[in-house]
């Protein structure tokens, strides 16, 4: 089992850039397929970005693709989330997830590990 730790959120003007992390303990996120959700207030919770378990596939929500990226650091067993042109409507709560299976997904049900969330609030 692998437990799930994110931070790096906060308050950010639109343009702006912020860094999230996902840092895992247990056992080594080379075992999962990862993706980050979002959840908007009032909205449902949705799929952002999903990476391999080398990294090699990668697969961005056209909202947010070309501004964010997704990107692992085995040896200090984290995945991050780089945002950058911030826009107010990417404010939400930015989760990150563990897949154990070996099939790339953007449903979140599919997913078995979650971390608590960081917010990001993007001010116009």
């Amino acid at each position: 089992q692998v437990q799930l730790v994110e931070s790096g959120g906060g308050l950010v003007q639109a343009g702006g850039s912020l860094r999230l992390s996902c840092a895992a303990s247990g056992r080594s996120l080379e075992n999962y397929n990862m993706a980050w959700f979002r959840q908007a207030p009032g909205k449902e919770r949705e799929f952002v970005v999903y990476s391999s378990r080398s990294g090699m596939i990668t697969y961005y929500t056209d909202s947010v693709k070309g501004r964010f990226t997704i990107f692992r650091d085995n040896a200090k067993n984290t995945v991050y989330l780089q945002m950058n042109s911030l826009k107010p409507e990417d404010t939400a709560v930015y989760y990150c997830a563990a897949d154990r299976s070996f099939v790339l997904t953007t449903d979140l049900g599919r997913y078995d590990y979650w971390g608590q969330g960081t917010q990001v609030t993007v001010s116009s």
